[in-house]
C-alpha cells in the first residue's frame, strides 16, 4: 500500500489522503536549501499528489500547513497552482492555515492532498514474476533538484503512465529504489545483489523525482514513448 490513508465513503468511494511535508527549505537564513517558495509548495505537492495518484485517487482538494509566515502564502499557493496545471487540473479546491503567532527561523510546509478512489480499483501486480521494472526519471535530492530539473520526471508523463491498463506506478521517496522495491514486493526477500539498475537503487530521491514503473511486455513500446529518455533500467533476478 502507498503512503496513503484510504477512507470508505459508500459501496463505490473511497477517500485516498496522502500527506508531505518539507522542513528547512525557502528563503529565510537558516534554511539548508535556497529556493522561493513558489518552488517549495510545488513539490512538496508533486509528492502528495504523486502518491494520492499512485493509489488510484482523484484529486479533489489540496490543504497547506504554512509555517513560513503570512508572505509567503500567495508564493505557496502559486506552487500548487503549476503543479495543478501541469496535471490539467483547474477546479481542486486549495485551502490551508498560516502559523502567524510566532515566526520560525526555518522554513517548513506540510501539504496534504485529498482524493476520490473508486472501490475496488485494481492496483496490485499480475504474475509479478515476469513483470518488467522501468525507473522513470533520476533520483535526486537537495540543490540537485533544481541544478538538474530536466532529469527528473514532469507530473504529466507520470500521469499518462498511471492511466495504462495493468501498469503500476510507485513513487521513489527518500529511502530510495530499494526500499520502494521491497514495499513493492512484500513477500520477495530481496537483497542487493539481485538488482541490477542503471540508477543508483540507495539515493533518495527527494520530492519523488523518479518512479518505478512495473508492466508487462505488451506495454513496453507505449510506455516507452511516454517516458522517452526519462526511462532507466531496472530488472530483478529472481
Amino acid at each position: 500500500m502507498r503512503n496513503v490513508q484510504l477512507i470508505p465513503l459508500n459501496e463505490e468511494n473511497s477517500l485516498v489522503i496522502a500527506s508531505d511535508n518539507s522542513g528547512g527549505i525557502g528563503i529565510k537564513g537558516d534554511d539548508h536549501v535556497q529556493v522561493p517558495y513558489e518552488t517549495v509548495s510545488y513539490y512538496s505537492f508533486r509528492v502528495a499528489a504523486m502518491e494520492c495518484i499512485a493509489a488510484g485517487g482523484e484529486l479533489v482538494s489540496v490543504v497547506l500547513q504554512n509555517f513560513c509566515g503570512n508572505e509567503a502564502w500567495e508564493e505557496l499557493v502559486k506552487g500548487v497552482k503549476q503543479g495543478l496545471s501541469e496535471l490539467g487540473l483547474s477546479d481542486v479546491s486549495i485551502t490551508g492555515s498560516t502559523e502567524s503567532n510566532f515566526p520560525l527561523i526555518q522554513s517548513a510546509l506540510g501539504t496534504v492532498v485529498v482524493g476520490k478512489q473508486t472501490v475496488n480499483q485494481k492496483l496490485e501486480i499480475p504474475n509479478f514474476g515476469q513483470v518488467n521494472l522501468a525507473v522513470i526519471g533520476l533520483p535526486l535530492v537537495g540543490n540537485e533538484v533544481v541544478e538538474q530539473e530536466k532529469q527528473l520526471v514532469p507530473l504529466s508523463v507520470f500521469l499518462e503512465v498511471s492511466k495504462l491498463n495493468d501498469v503500476i506506478c510507485w513513487p521513489v521517496g527518500s529511502k530510495g529504489v530499494f526500499h520502494e522495491l521491497q514495499q513493492l514486493f512484500p513477500n520477495l526477500e530481496l537483497t542487493e545483489e539481485m538488482v541490477e539498475s542503471e540508477v543508483n537503487i540507495f539515493k533518495s530521491s527527494g520530492p519523488a523525482t523518479c518512479f518505478i514503473a512495473a508492466y508487462q511486455d505488451q506495454h513496453t513500446e507505449r510506455l516507452f514513448n511516454l517516458a522517452g529518455n526519462y526511462m532507466h533500467s531496472l530488472k530483478i533476478k529472481w
